[in-house]
């Protein structure tokens, strides 16, 4: 018997052996080096690279050959690369390309590409990257561990979306742009960024995925457009700057915990029917209330753990207290007990320029409101809005 393991374990290595993919040098008369392998139809993938020099337009043609490929570890081991322009013929941007490129700043990516690979620009010195909207695939930590990684901009993307990946990480991040087209934010997809402060959702987003902002303890703004109609579970978990944030109506599911730990929360508004939801939406650690429009249904004193309030204040401009008084234009407004809200003003309602005015609480509700500045302006329009 152990003999006939050993034969057979023989026979296996011998009839498998490793393939090996045929690699060509070409050395350019900037006395750089690429070491390249060809592909079908005239074509060549990048597999290495020597410099100096560290500012790299790779050529779209090598010896003849199209280059539509930087292939696996291309770049890796290139410390002082500083700056690449990766040609229009490329498609693809294979796994661990620039992996460990610290000096690494600047990348641009055609919009021929639609693929990056695992690990692609992981440990990179990049400051900012736009993902072109051809980008069908992106594996995970694309853009991981990039720590001077400040700006993300991501086109939309009617076909595919690269949000559906977990492939970006920087502890400095503050800005992401997603660009009205992308379809989906995946799981933890936003999950650990300290940084970062605000977000906007465009209203192409129907779905959000499980903990997709979990733990980004700075976020203090999140607008979210009409058109997303699920928020995961655990959305915004531990998210502690966030102090309120408007669901809009098009939001008819929200999963367990999306809210947890919310430690600051103190406003939660709906503009639509009260979604499906979890009982533990908002954790018994979140101290917010929730507030809903008037004409919508399904609500009841509380939701998900917590009270809820209708949101109804109305400028009163017939019980004799709207008008100029004490040389100050003003009005009542009234609505339910202790709403909090805020007053705007504008001068041109064709292209508003909202100015807030003043921020408060429907005491005992009912508030005089008044503007002493109303005598500086030849016209001026108000609103009542949410915090």
């Amino acid at each position: 018997m152990k003999t006939t393991w050993t034969v057979l374990f023989s026979l296996l290595l011998w009839a498998a052996p490793a393939a090996v993919q045929a690699q060509f040098t070409n050395t350019n008369s900037d006395g750089s080096i690429y070491v390249y392998s060809t592909n079908a139809a005239g074509s060549c993938t990048i597999e290495g690279y020597a410099g100096p020099p560290w500012a790299v337009a790779i050529p779209t043609n090598i010896n003849g050959l199209t280059v539509t490929g930087i292939g696996d570890d291309a770049f890796w081991g290139c410390p002082n690369l500083a700056s690449v322009t990766i040609p229009g013929s490329a498609t693809d941007i294979e796994d661990n390309a620039f992996l460990g490129c610290s000096d690494l700043s600047n990348v641009t990516i055609p919009d021929s590409v639609t693929n990056i690979g695992a690990f692609a620009f992981d440990d990179t010195g990049l400051t900012n990257v736009t993902i072109p909207a051809s980008v069908a695939s992106m594996g995970q930590q694309a853009f991981g561990d990039c720590a001077n990684l400040t700006s993300v901009t991501i086109p939309g993307n009617n076909t595919a979306s690269p949000l559906t990946d977990v492939f970006i990480g920087s502890a400095n991040l503050t800005n992401v742009a997603i660009d009205n087209g992308v379809t989906s934010i995946g799981v933890e997809m936003f999950a650990d960024w300290a940084s970062l402060t605000s977000v906007t959702i465009p209203g192409s987003v129907t779905n959000i995925g499980d903990v997709a902002f979990i733990s980004d303890s700075s976020l203090t703004s999140v607008a979210i457009s009409a058109g997303v109609t699920s928020l995961g579970m655990g959305m915004f978990d531990d998210c502690t700057g966030l102090t309120n944030i408007t669901i809009p109506g098009s939001v008819t599911n929200i999963r367990d915990g999306a809210f947890a730990y919310c430690t600051n929360l103190a406003s939660v508004y709906f503009q639509g029917n009260a979604p499906t939801a979890a009982t533990n939406v908002l954790h018994s650690d979140n101290k917010a209330t929730v507030y809903y429009l008037p004409g919508t249904t399904n609500w009841g004193a509380t939701f998900g753990g917590r009270p809820a309030m209708l949101w109804n204040p109305q400028a009163q401009t017939s019980d004799g207290s709207f008008g100029v008084s004490n040389n100050q234009f003003g009005f009542n407004i009234t609505g339910t007990t202790n709403i909090p809200i805020v007053v705007d003003a504008c001068t041109d309602l064709s292209s508003p320029v909202w100015t807030p005015l003043q921020a408060l609480a429907l005491t005992n509700g009912s508030f005089y409101f008044s503007d002493p500045q109303w005598t500086n302006f030849p016209g001026r329009y108000y609103r009542i809005r949410s915090p």
